[in-house]
């Protein structure tokens, strides 16, 4: 048996060892079991909030030991932000969809793309109050910045949305930024309180509220491009 032999029997002794447990491997064992804490994450703090939760409520949740919380986060914050992430992922996914899927036609966008993001929202509470509750409160994600990123996803994907209704809109690219900004805020305060409240309101009531603005927009672009 020659040296190169030797060595690749030991590769392979190696990845059969790696395997031996329901044929994952360690890598995918550890990524199988971040998924369960952030599962367990979303659960937990999406039912009581992030202040009342600790990291053995979580472990419980996703019945893992606390050395595996560790072992892929840590702290509660890491968790928390890597769940908001994810949150954020999936409500701005559900948004574009709609948008794209009526393309073409701006008053239907605009209904679409704030009927997705409502509709998310209020189909998944848990989304909610981690993504317009908790999240404003967590220190964490003020202080790496990811609340002040997660706005500007939102504001690039709202200046996307209405080059996509008014293509041939005259104005600066900084104009059209400041006015997505705007949008954004006003989109996101209502948000906040129709979260808050428990949805309080009908849909049909903050759906309204929320496309005012935009069709007034529409309106007065759309008469200066005249």
């Amino acid at each position: 048996m020659t040296a190169l032999d030797t060595t690749e029997n030991k590769t392979v002794k190696t990845a059969s060892k790696e395997r031996q447990f329901k044929g994952l491997s360690m890598a995918e064992r550890q990524q199988a079991r971040r998924e369960k804490l952030i599962e367990a994450g979303i659960e937990a703090y999406g039912t009581h909030g992030f202040f009342s939760v600790t990291v053995k409520d979580i472990c419980n949740q996703a019945k893992l030991t606390e050395r595996y919380f560790y072992e892929s986060f840590k702290k509660s914050e890491q968790l928390f932000q890597a769940i908001f992430l994810k949150l954020i992922d999936e409500l701005q996914h559900n948004v574009m969809q709609a948008i794209m899927q009526n393309s073409g036609d701006p008053e239907k966008m605009i209904k679409a793309g704030l009927t997705a993001l409502l509709t998310t929202l209020k189909d998944n509470p848990k989304m909610a109050r981690i993504i317009y509750i908790d999240a404003m409160l967590v220190q964490e994600l003020h202080n790496q910045a990811t609340i002040q990123e997660t706005m500007q996803r939102f504001d690039r994907m709202i200046h996307a949305f209405v080059m996509l209704m008014m293509p041939n809109l005259k104005r600066t690219d900084g104009e059209i930024a400041l006015v997505a900004t705007g949008l954004n805020g006003y989109v996101t305060q209502i948000a906040i309180r129709w979260v808050m409240s428990g949805f309080k309101q009908s849909m049909d009531d903050v759906l309204s509220s929320c496309s005012i603005v935009f069709m007034a927009l529409l309106e007065s672009f759309s008469e200066q491009a005249e």
